[in-house]
């Protein structure tokens, strides 16, 4: 029996109580659980973005250079041009054409350039043979199509694999043939020159008074290879002499001479797409009558070997300056410098510099090349070395209608320093190469002879 004080209507009030608290407590998780969701929601797992593969670099005659993304970057010909190549980090490029072409190859372009491998590895052969004979420090060589610019070599040795770049002296890695400043010596002979025949100041046949040495602007000239007292123009170059030379250049503007350097690329850096020296050539203002005189045999200014080939071949191309590429499909441009008349009376002339000097030490029998030597001596500590010289050679072939221009330069030679011992040979092999490979023919009669 029901307490009297307990009534059913009570019982069911307590009921719906607790019915209703348990409903609202339910609904209170509910909403905290979804208010939840909204607040922090789950965190999606990222979608992986695969980058594009790094572009391949291939040479001009189709042989893969570098392929390979960075993790995994490969070099299957190894050392074979590695300075222009360059190689890569685990961030991207780090030397050569490799940081240079970084941002085309990391959006995975393919990138041809103009180098022929077969070319390139004959250059660099040859020199490394030479570096080995002589016990010289480093040695370079450019190889241009004459006509289009293209760079089919371009050589700096001793290189480096750039399959194991760590492992090698920064020094290796260095693309001297584009980088490395030095003085030229009488090679630049041929191109002061050709300025003076340019405007008239001196024809091939116009006789000087030559002695074997002079006094000029307060120092003594020399020459080193004995010949006649009077010397027609292109006896000066035959002979190399620097007395000759300062009877060329007395009196010529400063201005004058300049210009013609300065059109020739002296002085600024070849547009390659790759780092590259620019070289000294000083402001006129500041030339004296000696500066003058020795800048005109190739001392007081400082080259490239990219920048000696590069002038070279405008008396190889008719007298037009045109822009070396090393990338296929580069922009090229071309400027007149030289008349081609007197372009063709340089050939003529720098080819019986060789033939009357130097025929067999740069020139192979049934063939007619164009070319000059140098020899300089080497500033180390501030004053011209009596032990250290760069050998130079910048030339053409064949001699009549080149199709090639070629520069070589080596530092440091211990034996056969001379240009005429050391870098014109390496010419003439280089020649051979290319005789064999672009299946020239023998030019069994001597070009003839260029009007002056």
């Amino acid at each position: 029996m029901p307490h009297p004080l307990f009534h059913a209507s009570d019982f069911h009030l307590k009921r719906r109580a607790a019915s209703l608290a348990i409903a609202a407590l339910l609904a209170f998780a509910s909403l905290a659980v979804a208010l939840a969701g909204v607040i922090i929601p789950a965190r999606p797992a990222p979608a992986s973005v695969a980058a594009p593969p790094r572009g391949e670099l291939r040479s001009a005659d189709g042989r893969v250079l570098a392929g390979g993304d960075l993790p995994r970057r490969v070099y299957p010909l190894g050392p074979l041009a590695a300075p222009v190549i360059g190689f890569v980090g685990a961030s991207g490029g780090l030397e050569g054409l490799e940081r240079a072409s970084d941002p085309q190859l990391r959006r995975g372009e393919d990138l041809t350039l103009t180098l022929d491998t077969r070319v390139q590895a004959a250059a660099e052969s040859i020199l490394t043979e030479a570096l080995e004979r002589t016990d010289a420090e480093y040695a370079s060589a450019a190889v241009l199509d004459t006509r289009s610019g293209d760079l089919l070599a371009l050589a700096s040795v001793p290189g480096f694999d750039p399959n194991a770049w760590r492992a090698t002296p920064p020094d290796r890695w260095r693309n001297r043939a584009v980088l490395d400043e030095y003085e030229p010596g009488s090679v630049v002979k041929a191109l002061t020159v050709a300025a003076l025949l340019n405007e008239g100041r001196t024809t091939p046949d116009t006789q000087y008074d030559t002695p074997m040495w002079r006094r000029f602007a307060g120092a003594t000239i020399n020459d080193i290879v004995a010949h006649p007292p009077t010397l027609k123009t292109r006896q000066i170059l035959r002979y190399s002499s620097n007395v000759g030379m300062t009877r060329l250049v007395e009196g010529v503007p400063a201005e004058l001479l300049h210009r013609y350097f300065t059109a020739y690329g002296f002085g600024r850096p070849v547009r390659l797409g790759l780092p590259a020296g620019d070289g000294l050539l000083r402001d006129p203002a500041d030339w004296s009558p000696l500066t003058q005189a020795t800048q005109s045999f190739g001392q007081g200014l400082t080259v490239t070997t990219l920048q000696l080939a590069v002038a070279f071949n405008v008396l190889a191309n008719d007298g037009r300056y045109v822009t070396p590429r090393i990338l296929a499909g580069a922009p090229s441009t071309s400027r007149r410098v030289l008349t081609p008349q007197t372009a063709a009376t340089m050939r003529e002339l720098l080819h019986g510099v060789v033939d009357d000097g130097i025929k067999t030490k740069a020139e192979l029998p049934g063939y007619h090349v164009g070319g000059k030597t140098g020899t300089a001596q080497v500033v180390v500590d501030g004053r011209y070395s009596a032990q250290v010289f760069s050998s130079t050679f910048a030339g053409f072939l064949p001699a009549a209608r080149p199709r090639f221009t070629v520069a070589v330069m080596v530092r440091g030679a211990k034996r056969e320093y001379q240009g005429s011992q050391l870098a014109a040979p390496i010419f003439r092999e280089i020649s051979s190469t290319l005789l064999s490979l672009y299946a020239l023919r023998p030019e069994m009669v001597r070009p003839p002879t260029a009007e002056p």
